[in-house]
C-alpha cells in the first residue's frame, strides 16, 4: 500500500525544510499532498519563494486519505503561522494520537510540537536556541538534543535547512523502510 504524507505550508517556511521532504518522500514513492494553511493555495516562503499548494487546510477532510504522515516545515514565521492555526494544531494532534508520524524541522517543534504537549516524555531537537521555549508542563520531562535528526517513536525533528535531507531520509526510513532511505540517500548524494 502506498504511503501518504501531508506537508503543512504556511506564509514564512523555510523552502528547503519544504521542498526537501517533498522531493525526497516523492522519490521513495510516496504520495505527498501539500497544504496551505490560509488563504489560497499560493504560499511564500521565508525568501520569497511562491510554492502553489496542492490543497488548503480548509479543503481538507479527514475522512479523504488515511494520512501515514504530517511534515511542518520550519522558518520562524511559519513556524509561528502553523502554531497560531487551531486546524493545524487539532490535526497534528490527531494523527499523533492515531500513532501516525508527526514530523517537524527547525522551529517547529519548539513553536509547534511543545506547546500540543506532543514533546512530553520525549527526545527531540530544534533550531539551535529554540529549545529555550520549550519549558512548562506541556513538555515536562522532554529531553533536548544536539543531534541532527532525533526519532522518538512517532515523533522525527530535525535542526534546520541543513540537515532536511537527513530528516526526510528518516521519515522514508519509518514510512517504508531503510534500504528504501539508504536508496534514496545514494541516489541524491546525500
Amino acid at each position: 500500500m502506498v504511503k501518504q504524507a501531508l506537508v503543512f505550508l504556511a506564509d514564512g517556511f523555510e523552502e528547503v525544510e519544504a521542498i526537501t521532504p517533498i522531493d525526497y518522500l516523492r522519490r521513495a514513492g510516496i504520495t505527498v499532498t501539500t497544504a496551505a494553511i490560509s488563504g489560497g493555495e499560493m504560499v511564500k516562503g521565508s525568501h520569497a519563494v511562491g510554492i502553489l499548494a496542492d490543497t488548503t487546510l480548509e479543503k481538507l477532510a479527514p475522512q479523504d486519505a488515511d494520512w501515514d504522515a504530517v511534515v511542518l516545515p520550519g522558518g520562524g514565521v511559519g513556524s509561528d503561522n502553523l502554531a497560531g492555526s487551531e486546524g493545524v494544531g487539532r490535526f497534528v494532534k490527531a494523527m499523533a494520537s492515531a500513532g501516525k508520524l508527526v514530523c517537524a524541522i527547525c522551529a517547529a517543534p519548539a513553536v509547534v510540537l511543545a506547546p500540543l504537549g506532543l514533546l512530553k516524555g520525549r527526545r527531540f531537537t530544534c533550531y539551535p536556541g529554540m529549545e529555550d521555549r520549550t519549558s512548562g508542563s506541556a513538555v515536562s520531562g522532554a529531553a533536548w538534543s544536539a543531534d541532527r535528526v532525533v526519532v522518538d517513536g512517532n515523533i522525527i525533528t530535525s535542526r534546520g535547512a541543513g540537515t532536511a535531507g537527513e530528516f526526510a531520509a528518516a521519515i522514508i526510513g519509518k514510512l517504508v523502510n531503510e534500504a528504501e532511505a539508504k536508496k534514496v540517500a545514494k541516489s541524491v548524494l546525500l
